[in-house]
């Protein structure tokens, strides 16, 4: 699963300590090659993760989920360029208010 699948959601797990359920986009693609089709991929996979978790599937598909804050977590294989820094600055703010948490993360190997 990646970010190319946008009607996918690639991962979810509950963070009891946090008390977050987390839905994580899983991102392989360079931000040096096409930055508008890379972007528009993302907004289409963030917006499913939108639809998962407004429509109540989420709910339904992770009893656990219930009452948790829900975080949509972006793992990127690359670091950010400007414009993508920008793109998801704006999203969060959509985000959260919405009553959810977007974040993103470079993938560090350990």
């Amino acid at each position: 699963m990646s970010i190319e699948q946008t009607d996918v959601v690639d991962f979810v797990s509950v963070n009891e300590a946090a008390n977050e359920v987390v839905l994580t986009i899983s991102d392989h693609l360079e931000w040096d090659g096409d930055t508008k089709e890379h972007l528009l991929l993302l907004q289409e996979k963030i917006n499913s993760y939108l639809r998962f978790i407004e429509s109540g599937e989420l709910l339904e598909s992770y009893p656990k989920a219930n009452g948790r804050n829900a975080v949509i977590n972006i793992i990127g294989k690359y670091p950010l360029n400007e414009e993508a820094k920008g793109f998801i600055n704006q999203v969060k703010s959509i985000v959260g208010d919405a009553g959810m948490t977007l974040r993103f993360e470079e993938f560090k190997a350990a």
